[in-house]
């Protein structure tokens, strides 16, 4: 692959494709345009009643955009489950100037001093692209989700990509789409003129009513 830029990145996303490596410890990077894409449908995004009584308890204090490149660290780690990740130093260095250009946010979790938990992704126009998620104590990822969706909504976004669909994620709503549909929803999206609101500015039970 041609030395990526973060330019380059920015006009990938638009065109619907992503990039990955095989492993954390790989420098190499190749294109990937899937078949079938996961999207979480903003308007129908599910939360399990024990989630909405865990979040409503406010388990963690909530915080956007203050520790970016530690949670990409913490994405890129080992854990149970989850051996290897395909996130390595290129990935991480690229992405961390994207969010100095504000195309790139973190929603954190914290308790005391401590990250526990949070999530990361890429922004343009009116599309999310959700790209990694940890936890390090119970529910942490999850009620990251939630917040996230919340500001998603409350931004007017049109589109929350979660590239694909897997276990963890169909309990939130996700779904399969073709990609020709994710383009159709891709262009649309991308013409919607909205920021990412790092303050919560409506109730986190927004996120799922």
């Amino acid at each position: 692959m041609k030395a990526l830029t973060p330019e380059i990145l920015l006009r990938a996303y638009a065109a619907g494709i992503f990039p990955m490596s095989e492993g954390r410890d790989d420098p190499d990077l190749f294109w990937v345009d899937p078949e079938n894409r996961g999207i979480i449908p903003l308007e129908g995004f599910h939360v399990a009643r024990r989630l909405q009584r865990r979040v409503r308890s406010n388990p963690f204090k909530i915080r956007c955009n203050t520790s970016f490149a530690q949670v990409m660290e913490q994405c890129a780690k080992a854990a149970e489950g989850r051996e290897s990740t395909w996130i390595n130093r290129t990935v991480i260095d690229l992405y961390t100037t994207l969010h100095t250009m504000g195309h790139a946010h973190s929603v954190e979790c914290w308790k005391g001093d401590s990250l526990v938990g949070g999530l990361y992704g890429i922004t343009l126009g009116g599309v999310f692209f959700g790209e990694s998620m940890f936890s390090r104590t119970t529910d942490a990822s999850k009620v990251a989700l939630v917040h996230l969706v919340a500001r998603l909504r409350q931004g007017g976004f049109a589109l929350f990509d979660v590239q694909f669909v897997t276990e963890h994620l169909k309990q939130f709503g996700t779904v399969e789409i073709s990609r020709h549909n994710y383009h159709v929803l891709l262009g649309e999206a991308l013409e919607v003129n909205t920021q990412f609101p790092t303050e919560l500015m409506v109730p986190v039970e927004s996120a799922w009513k």
